[in-house]
């Protein structure tokens, strides 16, 4: 029985290295590796070995005869990747499509006698880390871990919702090596705060920045500002604990909630504020979240979305998260016939296939939801007008297939992307949101390097941040080998200070 990569695939092709015939496609070096969901497993190659479960630092791969309830689906997703293939070729040829021979590839080159280098990593989310793992196992570098919270693990720890246990098990892995002999790790050390860049550099032979994009984007719209408006990095901070959003940042006394976007994270937005509060107790939920959501008089979830329903934001994955479940209603708004053509239409793997079978209803967005079990409406071809309310959220007029309507509700969450923030001292694109660089290396900066959405823009889940360290950390040891790291001024004012401060900084948390 061949093995199925599930929902919570986090797409960093652990599980294609140790495959022995090759069968878990797209794979990296190939035209799709990084543009599609998930990996997938051929289940005419697949020979039954469970190297790729063993491998798989989230749990994402199963057995086919293992998946059960929503999962089933995925034996059906994972065999759909390859309906294109030739079925009289794969007759003719049966055999396990092996890895084809080549020649031997060696991207980096180090020499035998090369001195160890001291490198900064700023950021101990994914990107942080999956630099880290680089060059502590294929480096002899010593590595400082800088980040300005007092607990590591960036977006895993604060940004995988929490009935997504399995997703958050990756930081298991990365946790191992904050222990590593030639890891230093200093927690709650801002940079711009506590140390300059330049103090950094001084410090160390080369600094990577792995910030991310923090920022919530802005709607653009009048009134998004009001008390009641949330940027949905804000809920999610709030419901897994951030150490810088209170426990009273998010008030779920409103019967209806609308939340701008339909991608990954609106999703989890939506999941989580209509789940069964029992269902998340033992979770990494917040206490103090779980304790208002046991409370919460929240009702209905309009997701809104500007565009079809096959070209919504989210994940098919994260879409039968949702749609799948017993204890909340999914319902596609009936208003909109042109979504409904869209997916009767669709394929049934298509994102608007999987839609098919929810129940159409017409929603009277002047009256408050109706008492019951909660539910969840697809509204898609909207976009919101105006944030309305006087000294808070009341409504939202946004557009609509019969023109602009006003939908009630006390809670507005913006969940339309995120972009980085500029760091003192380092060049900033306004436009994207990120820092310029060439492969990695900071523009003008020799010895500076970025990582993750802060060097390619807020896309891309947490495997894509494997490729992404891969890169940056070839840069900068072609880099050192060539000769073009600035030399270290160990003498400089600020190079006393910075040792004396991080070493007095305690490594507070390694969790």
């Amino acid at each position: 029985m061949a093995f199925a990569i599930t929902q919570n695939c986090c797409g960093d092709a652990s599980c294609v290295a140790v495959c022995p015939v090759n069968c878990i496609h797209p794979a990296p070096g190939e035209p799709d590796f990084g543009t599609t969901e998930m990996l997938h497993v051929d289940p005419r190659a697949c020979i039954d070995c469970g190297a790729c479960a063993d491998a798989c630092p989230v749990d994402a791969i199963l057995p086919v005869d293992a998946l059960t309830g929503p999962l089933k689906t995925y034996a059906r997703l994972n065999a759909d990747y390859y309906a294109d293939r030739d079925p009289i070729a794969e007759a003719a040829d049966p055999a396990p499509n092996f890895h084809a021979w080549g020649p031997p590839v060696f991207a980096r080159a180090i020499p035998a006698d090369f001195a160890p280098l001291d490198v900064a990593v700023v950021g101990s989310g994914p990107a942080g880390m999956y630099t880290v793992q680089d060059l502590l196992l294929h480096t002899n570098a010593r590595v400082t871990l800088i980040d300005r919270l007092p607990a590591a693990g960036g977006l895993v720890r604060y940004g995988v919702a929490p009935d997504h246990p399995a997703t958050r098990k990756i930081g298991e892995s990365f946790a191992r090596f904050h222990d590593h002999p030639r890891l230093r790790l200093r927690l709650g050390v801002e940079v711009g705060r506590d140390v300059t860049p330049e103090e950094l550099a001084a410090r160390h032979d080369a600094v990577v920045y792995a910030v991310g994009a923090p920022s919530p984007r802005a709607l653009g719209v009048p009134g998004e500002d009001l008390p009641g408006s949330l940027a949905a990095t804000t809920v999610v901070a709030w419901y897994n604990g951030h150490p810088e959003v209170p426990a009273d940042a998010v008030d779920l006394s409103a019967g209806r909630v609308v939340v701008v976007g339909n991608g990954n994270v609106a999703l989890d937005v939506a999941r989580v504020l209509t789940a069964d509060p029992a269902a998340l107790a033992g979770t990494a939920i917040a206490p103090h979240a779980l304790a208002r959501l046991r409370a919460s008089e929240v009702r209905e979830i309009v997701l809104l979305g500007r565009r079809d329903p096959e070209a919504a934001a989210c994940t098919r994955s994260e879409l039968l998260a949702l749609i799948e479940r017993d204890d909340v209603e999914v319902v596609v708004d009936a208003e909109d016939h042109r979504a409904l053509r869209a997916i009767d239409a669709a394929a049934p793997a298509d994102k608007a296939g999987l839609l098919r079978g929810l129940t159409r209803r017409a929603v009277d967005w002047s009256a408050p939801p109706a008492p019951g079990k909660r539910r969840v409406v697809l509204r898609f071809h909207s976009e919101p007008v105006e944030v309305v309310g006087d000294d808070r959220v009341r409504g939202l007029r946004a557009t609509g297939p019969a023109g602009e309507v006003e939908i009630a509700a006390g809670l507005l969450v913006r969940a339309v992307g995120q972009r980085g923030k500029p760091l003192p001292g380092l060049p900033f694109d306004e436009r994207t949101g990120t820092v310029p660089h060439s492969a990695g290396r900071v523009r003008g900066l020799p010895g500076t390097y970025v990582v993750g959405w802060i060097k390619r823009g807020a896309s891309g889940g947490i495997g894509a941040n494997r490729a992404c360290a891969r890169e940056t950390v070839g840069s900068l040891i072609a880099d050192a080998v060539a000769g073009g790291l600035p030399a270290r001024n160990r003498r400089s004012a600020g190079f006393t200070a910075l040792a004396s401060r991080l070493l007095r900084t305690p490594a507070r948390s390694r969790r």
